[in-house]
């Protein structure tokens, strides 16, 4: 079983739930296009726009983190840092008052993930450029 698809899965119906609350806002607000200025849209917003921009681009080195190396134990870890990631992210992001210890937390997971799958599929190139090399 490939151990993306689950966390992929369950990344999905978190970003479900971003779009329904931002969608509930713009319709309590009466604000149909845009932030409205108001901050609590704007807010809103971002933390769903945040998401869609860095999670697909995860979850693809991840996936094919997983057909690189078969290592259940680093995926399942690489998935984990993304999942609490974003949930840390959104959740300090979405308050008034922002406590920035959750933005920075949840951002550092999600580059640790970014950063460590990037690595990972370079130092997997790099051995196998190696291999093909010297065979």
């Amino acid at each position: 079983m490939i151990v993306t698809a689950t966390y992929a899965a369950l990344l999905a119906l978190l970003f479900i739930g971003l779009s329904v609350r931002t969608l509930s806002l713009r319709r309590s607000l009466r604000i149909p296009v845009g932030d409205g200025n108001n901050p609590q849209m704007l807010r809103a917003m971002r933390v769903h726009a945040n998401f869609s921009e860095y999670v697909p681009l995860a979850l693809l080195l991840i996936y094919f983190c997983e057909l690189a190396t078969r290592s259940v134990v680093l995926i399942h870890g690489l998935c984990l840092c993304l999942l609490v990631g974003r949930i840390i992210h959104a959740l300090g992001v979405s308050q008034a008052k922002e406590n920035y210890r959750y933005r920075v937390a949840g951002m550092m997971l999600t580059f640790g993930a970014l950063g460590v799958a990037a690595l990972m599929l370079l130092a997997v190139k790099v051995g196998w450029m190696i291999t093909a090399t010297t065979a």
